[in-house]
């Protein structure tokens, strides 16, 4: 799956289920993902739109999420 700054995080974790709880390690911000307002964030949300709500960088998000996708292969 190609990730852009306008892939939605509920895509990803849908085909990557495991991926929510792994996210932390990238930002400890994401940890919010396992509760229920980041349950309703899921289905929103896009890669820009997590950048701007961790503080981190949109292509440094991409780049993180897809080396834990790599890593767990």
């Amino acid at each position: 799956m190609e990730i852009t700054k306008d892939t939605k995080l509920k895509d990803l974790i849908s085909t990557y289920p495991w991926l929510k709880d792994e996210m932390a390690k990238l930002n400890d911000k994401f940890k919010m993902l396992n509760t229920p307002v980041g349950k309703v964030m899921l289905g929103k949300a896009t890669m820009t739109e997590m950048s701007k709500k961790s503080g981190m960088d949109a292509d440094a998000l991409i780049s993180g999420i897809s080396d834990l996708i790599k890593a767990h292969k």
